[in-house]
Formats: C-alpha cells, sequence, structure tokens
C-alpha cells in the first residue's frame, strides 16, 4: 500500500508513525518548505508550494485537518486520521462539534465519565492525536472526541453520542462559506444508526438543523425546559424533573458555560452517568487554560486569559461574563466570521466596558467598524508588536476593581506561533507585572 501523509505537524507525525507500522512505502507531503516537526532521517518527502496538487499513484492520502479535500488533486482515496479511528476504534466514542465550547464540554464529559469509574480517552481536536492512543483503548472503554468541522468535511462515520453545540459562522477564511462550514459540521450525525444518539442545543436554529442531518438514532434536545435534557430552573440543573445540583456549584463563569454544562451533563446521563457522577464530575472540574482563565489580581485589578475565542462570537460571550468596569484586548488575524455577536455585547456592555484595545492584523478593520457600531465606546490601536507592550499599556490604564481581559476574536498568527503561544505570552507578562 502506497501513502501520502498531507502536512508535518503534531497530527501528521503521528499519522506518519502510525502508516509506517501498516507500510514501508509512506511519503511526507508538506506544503511548507520546512514543515513546523522534524522530518525523520530517510523519509520519502514532497515539500514546497503545490505539492498537494499531483498525487497520483497513492493508494491513501491522509490529508492533515485544515487542509480542504478539495485542494488535493489524487487518484487515491482522501482518508483523514478521524476516519482512521472512528473505523477502527473498539470503543464507544462521545464526539463533541459546535463553533465553541467543545474544549470545555468535551473535558466535562471526560470528568463526568471518569465518576463512573471507567477508562476515558480525551481525545482529537483537543490536542491530543487519537492514533496514538489507538492500541490502547479497550471496549470497556469511553472514548470523549474533540472534533472540529475541519475533521468532519469527509467523515464516512458517526459516533455512538453525538453533541452539537451552537453553530456560528466561523473559519470562513478556510470554508466555501457558512453553508459549506454548517454541512461540515452536520456530517457528526450523518452515518448514525438506530441505537445512536445525538444531544442538540434547542436554542439554536443551526445545531438544530445539524441534529436533522439523520433521522436515524434518537435526537435529544438540552438547554429549555421542555427539553428532554438538563435545563436550569431557579439556578439548579435538572434532567427529566431530577435535581442534579445549583448552578453556583460551577466553578466556570458565563451563561455560555451553562449551556456547556447542560450539554456535557446530558450527553453523560445517556452515556451511562448517574446523578450523582453529574454532580461530582462538575464540583470537579475547574474549567481549562486559556478559556476564561483567572490569571492573576495585581494591584485590584483581575486578568483574565481567554486567547482560545478565536472567533468574535466567543469574545461576545466573555464580555457577557463580567460585570466589573473591563478593559477588553481584541484583534489579530480576522478569520472573516460577523462582527455582530460582539458589536451587540459591546453595546449591552456599555456602561462595563472602559476601553477596547484593538492589536494585531485586524485593528485597523476594527477600529473602523467599532466607532460607528459602538458610538461612545473609547476605542485604542496599538501598533506594539510584543505583548509585553500591550499588558503593560492595560496596566496603566486599568484601576482598581477593573478586569483586563485577554479575548481576541481573531486567529494569532499574525504575531504568535498560535494562541496558545498568545496566551502562555499573556500570562507570562500579567505574572511579571
Amino acid at each position: 500500500m502506497k501513502v501520502a501523509i498531507l502536512g508535518y505537524g503534531v497530527e501528521g507525525e503521528s499519522n506518519y508513525k502510525y502508516w509506517m507500522n501498516l507500510t514501508d512505502d509512506v511519503t511526507i507531503v508538506d506544503e511548507n518548505l520546512k514543515p513546523s516537526r522534524e522530518i525523520p532521517q530517510k523519509a520519502k518527502t514532497i515539500l514546497g508550494p503545490g505539492s498537494t496538487e499531483n498525487l497520483f499513484g497513492y493508494d491513501l492520502v491522509i490529508r492533515t485537518a485544515g487542509m480542504s479535500p478539495k485542494k488535493i488533486k489524487t487518484d487515491g482515496k482522501i482518508w483523514s486520521s478521524s476516519n482512521e479511528f472512528f473505523s477502527k476504534c473498539l470503543a464507544p466514542i462521545i464526539a463533541v462539534t459546535g463553533t465553541k465550547g467543545k474544549g470545555t464540554t468535551s473535558s466535562l464529559i471526560a470528568k463526568i465519565m471518569e465518576e463512573t469509574g471507567k477508562k476515558v480517552w480525551l481525545l482529537g481536536n483537543i490536542g491530543i492525536a487519537p492514533l496514538g492512543e489507538l492500541d490502547k483503548i479497550r471496549p470497556e472503554d469511553i472514548v470523549v472526541f474533540e472534533i472540529s468541522s475541519f475533521q468532519l468535511w469527509d467523515i464516512e462515520y458517526s459516533p455512538h453520542i453525538a453533541v452539537i453545540l451552537p453553530i456560528e459562522p466561523e473559519h470562513l477564511d478556510v470554508h466555501d462559506d457558512f453553508s459549506d462550514y454548517l454541512i461540515a459540521k452536520s456530517n457528526i450525525r450523518k452515518y448514525q444508526t438506530g441505537s445512536d444518539i445525538c444531544i442538540y442545543n434547542s436554542r439554536d436554529k443551526n445545531s438544530r438543523l445539524a441534529s436533522q442531518s439523520s433521522d436515524k438514532g434518537k435526537a435529544i434536545a438540552y438547554g429549555d425546559e421542555k427539553d428532554e435534557g438538563v435545563y436550569v430552573k431557579n439556578g439548579i440543573f435538572y434532567i427529566n424533573e431530577q435535581k442534579i445540583c445549583a448552578v453556583s456549584e460551577m466553578k466556570l463563569i458565563g451563561q455560555h458555560n451553562i449551556e456547556n454544562v447542560c450539554a456535557a451533563m446530558t450527553a453523560s446521563y445517556h452515556a451511562g452517568a448517574t446523578i450523582e457522577n453529574l454532580k461530582n464530575g462538575l464540583g470537579k472540574f475547574g474549567g481549562l487554560p486559556h478559556r476564561l482563565e483567572f490569571v492573576r489580581q495585581v494591584g485590584g485589578v483581575d486578568y483574565y486569559n481567554d486567547t482560545c475565542a478565536t472567533a468574535p462570537s466567543a469574545t461576545a460571550a466573555a464580555i457577557k461574563s463580567f460585570d466589573k468596569p473591563e478593559i477588553v484586548i481584541i484583534g489579530g488575524k480576522h478569520k472573516g466570521g460577523p462582527l455582530d455577536q460582539m458589536i451587540e455585547a459591546i453595546n449591552l456592555k456599555k456602561e462595563e466596558i472602559k476601553e477596547l484595545i484593538l492589536i494585531g492584523a485586524s485593528r485597523e478593520e476594527f477600529y473602523n467598524t467599532l466607532t460607528t457600531a459602538c458610538p461612545g465606546i473609547k476605542l485604542t490601536k496599538l501598533d506594539y508588536q510584543t505583548m509585553e507592550e500591550i499588558v503593560e499599556y492595560a496596566s496603566n490604564n486599568s484601576k482598581e476593581g477593573y478586569v483586563v481581559l485577554l479575548s481576541p476574536g481573531c486567529a494569532s498568527f499574525d504575531m504568535f506561533k498560535d494562541y496558545y503561544d498568545r496566551g502562555d505570552q499573556f500570562k507570562d507578562c500579567v505574572n511579571k507585572l
């Protein structure tokens, strides 16, 4: 079997190791002359621009998640690590998709399912390459898989439990349009059978639409009192009129995270978790790094790192999470999503927002748009090139009782290696204040 591995980052490296155990004819293909991972000695390679456009003669072409199948020219089978994993995994899979909240929801499901005593594997888009773990997973285990639209583009399998969080325009710099993005998300449900379950948000029309991509299995809504899934009433989480616990037991902040908890609890309950498991798992879950992460209080100012907010809608949710004066750091490489929700949140919190600090490649675009859309809001364009300068400016312009929030609403590649690097630099600079 002749195999081409497209893209040699973390996932590509894992793919290479996996397929090298199956065949000795594996070629690394990357559009960069110098890929992000070190290529093994004696490995076959095709590197440089245009390298994906003439891959004829291969039996399998394994694309990395962010590469559209439409860019690949081959007479072989286009495949992915997600397809390979779903086709070979012996354990039931709970997969989570949506525009934002995937990592938090997946991680909370994993925490709850650990309370059942099962071995739980948290894999996928959250950063752990799945094929490297495949041979360790037993049939009695549980896999929780965070899955993106890029991984779902050409998926040919669906999980036992599909969780569809709210879906909003995102990655429009890669997808053809919002319809292409929504269709990809809908594929998580497309191949479900009669014994499978789809969990969706009843209040979000796109989540509801995606849940209708198959009429097989059972579709269960969450978030509203009329739903079969988890909902909130009078500050209490309920399912099937059974009390789970008070919302105040959450260690997460923000209305969006209440909805993420409802989704996670619904999925876990239908995967076999008890009411006690739901309560205990939530109580032990403190959230994830880089997602509305409290960094430190300095001089009475609270600093929060929300670098994972790479879409304007995620920034909107973060802005609405505080009832204190806010200085918000926004900007980077805009991915093409609409600014409507962010503008709405800014205007809603007009009294609390003391300044918007605009950084990165989008700062001019955002300044021009927000000047008109958000009258009365103080906007500052910073031409600074380092996070140290940005944090110092925010510190000098904040007062006791303020929140300084890094929630960019954009990708990071204009100034940083990735959004983890952006968040780590922010935390490092705050800790040096």
